[in-house]
């Protein structure tokens, strides 16, 4: 199974979401892409496989990936403050892959309906939500 996990800015969402990926399925290769270089590194070091930074490598590793989690924004060009480009997010839209979006109301990006949850609520989430797609 291959975990594509994507995130930007700090990369703070995405060092939970390696974390609580790795700790859930030990054996799954996770793969990290920053949309910048800080928040791949926070990525690598929480745990990923691999890591790397950018548009063509979110282009490349949506072809690979099983999963795709990351911030809703990733769905949506110009997000998180304008590091998602077009191409990124009409890769992630057009991927195989099952996407699991976290519904962060931030960046003029509101979701209805989404109450507000903690982080480490929406990452629990987002990890059974892998769980049960893999038929675990």
């Amino acid at each position: 199974m291959v975990i594509l996990v994507i995130d930007g800015q700090g990369g703070r969402l995405g060092r939970q979401l390696v974390e609580s990926s790795r700790a859930k399925f030990p054996d799954a290769e996770i793969l990290a892409i920053g949309t910048n270089s800080v928040a791949t590194a926070t990525m690598l070091k929480a745990g990923a496989d691999e890591g790397a930074t950018g548009e063509n490598p979110v282009v490349v590793g949506c072809r690979r990936a099983d999963f795709i989690v990351g911030p809703l924004g990733i769905v949506i060009a110009d997000s998180l403050m304008g590091e998602v480009t077009p191409k990124m997010a009409l890769a992630v839209s057009q991927s195989n892959a099952v996407r699991v979006l976290i519904p962060m109301n931030m960046c003029d990006n509101l979701v209805a309906g989404v109450t507000a949850q903690s982080a480490n609520e929406l990452i629990a989430d987002a990890v059974a939500k892998i769980e049960n797609a893999c038929g675990r």
